[in-house]
């Protein structure tokens, strides 16, 4: 990994390409910290301090959405609608004869996307606006102060989303996934610094700070390497292909196979799982409803209660730890939406037909139907797999959460994030020194 970085840094063409991703994010760490005008942002500080099932939405805007900055959407409504448009190709003709397309078809459903992303962006910033408009969030409550707060939001979100296909174009990586991925990453230091004053510098004595420094430092190293395992892990299906004569010339014959990542599905079923669970904490949270587990607290807020994340795991009462039942709900939506998200896009009997069409076959397994069906068997199995280890890396930091109330941004759905995302990058890093390098041979 250093040695394609020190590659690439010798490299004018990528040394350029990774200045100018550099200085986008130096624009989007600025744009966080512009509060939208009019805003009383001592009152959502507090709302946040009070609430802490919002914390989900704070760690993917990078803290912007606590400071109620003009990228306080980020670039959520640019994802949700990507994820939207790619479900959509199933149940719409028209959407997968575009995404069968080609280069065409992919322009197309990326206008698509940035349509639906303005419209997203639209109905989230107007309920955000009147949600929090009863929490006295505007100086002025007047009209012109919450359409003025509806369009920086809009305006702040379009602009995320611009910049990351101009990341994505001139850049090296992902635009959107490199916002996402620095929103996350700036979030850090802070907590680890929250860690360090509450457990090293807090402990009782040098022998305690040396073991819970030691424990934070495991965990954290461990969960990276899993997830590193976990985003890199593949199962390899062989595929044969049949010799044909043409003319005098034999082809074919050569092997090859078909890569299943273990993680099929990435970090989608996370992020569905999570959205599902805190929204009703999310909505009741504009009303000025909260969580509570008390005997005064209703039904409702013993929901709520069950829904959020900081209340789980908790082993001081068993009046307490039985809202952990909230976790099975969680770890159950994360394994439907992993088997949902790789059905939709990962087709066996597509995958089937175009190996017989080319006259490829699985050694040992008949062409048609029989490879069909062991390559959803096979499907099966990688995905319960991945599910299963998405799920241990978002319930270990739960599990540290509760019991040992380390409340820290960096859950397993960040470091999946964070970890797909930087593999990735580097992947592409060293393409492009590759690239240069055999044109500079070639020149030669």
């Amino acid at each position: 990994m250093l040695t394609t970085i020190q590659n690439a840094l010798k490299t004018k063409e990528i040394r350029m390409k990774l200045l100018f991703v550099l200085l986008c994010l130096i624009i989007v760490r600025i744009g966080c910290n512009i509060p939208v005008p009019g805003v009383n942002s001592g009152v959502i500080q507090q709302m946040f301090e009070n609430n802490t099932s919002l914390g989900f939405l704070d760690v993917m805007t990078g803290g912007s959405f606590s400071r109620m900055s003009i990228f306080a959407l980020n670039i959520t409504p640019y994802i949700t609608a990507s994820i939207i448009l790619q479900l959509l190709t199933i149940a719409i003709p028209r959407l997968e004869e575009l995404q069968k397309d080609g280069e065409d078809g992919r322009k197309k459903i990326n206008e698509y996307t940035r349509y639906l992303s303005i419209v997203l962006s639209i109905i989230e910033a107007v309920a955000l606006i009147i949600g929090f408009r009863n929490q006295q969030l505007f100086v002025n409550n007047g009209y012109t102060s919450m359409i003025v707060a509806v369009c920086s939001l809009t305006a702040g979100a379009a602009f995320l989303m611009w910049l990351g296909e101009q990341v994505t174009e001139k850049g090296v990586g992902n635009g959107i996934s490199i916002i996402l991925l620095i929103n996350i990453v700036a979030r850090i230091p802070s907590d680890l610094s929250g860690l360090y004053e509450t457990y090293v510098k807090g402990a009782g004595n040098i022998t305690n700070a040396i073991l819970a420094a030691v424990i934070i430092l495991a965990v954290i190293v461990g969960m990276f390497v899993f997830i590193v395992l976990l985003q890199d892990g593949e199962r390899r299906i062989p595929v044969q292909y049949a010799k044909k004569i043409q003319g005098r010339r034999v082809t074919g014959g050569q092997s090859s196979h078909i890569p299943l990542k273990v993680n099929t599905a990435g970090v989608i079923p996370v992020i569905f799982a999570s959205s599902i669970m805190s929204l009703p904490v999310v909505i009741a949270s504009f009303a000025g409803i909260q969580p509570a587990t008390g005997p005064d607290a209703t039904v409702f807020q013993k929901f709520l209660t069950l829904c959020n994340q900081s209340d789980w795991c908790k082993v001081g009462s068993f009046g307490e730890f039985k809202y952990t039942l909230g976790l099975l709900i969680y770890i159950a939506l994360i394994i439907f939406f992993a088997y949902f998200y790789t059905s939709v896009t990962f087709n066996p009997l597509e995958i089937s037909n175009n190996m017989k069409k080319q006259g490829g076959f699985v050694p040992g397994i008949r062409p048609g139907k029989p490879t069909t069906d062991y390559l959803t068997g096979v499907l099966n199995s990688v995905i319960f797999i991945g599910a299963v280890g998405m799920t241990i890396a978002c319930v270990v930091p739960i599990v540290f959460s509760g019991v040992f109330g380390a409340d820290v941004s960096f859950s397993g759905t960040s470091l999946i994030i964070v970890v797909g995302v930087v593999i990735e990058t580097l992947k592409q890093i060293e393409s492009l020194v590759l690239v240069r390098h055999y044109k500079g041979f070639l020149g030669n």
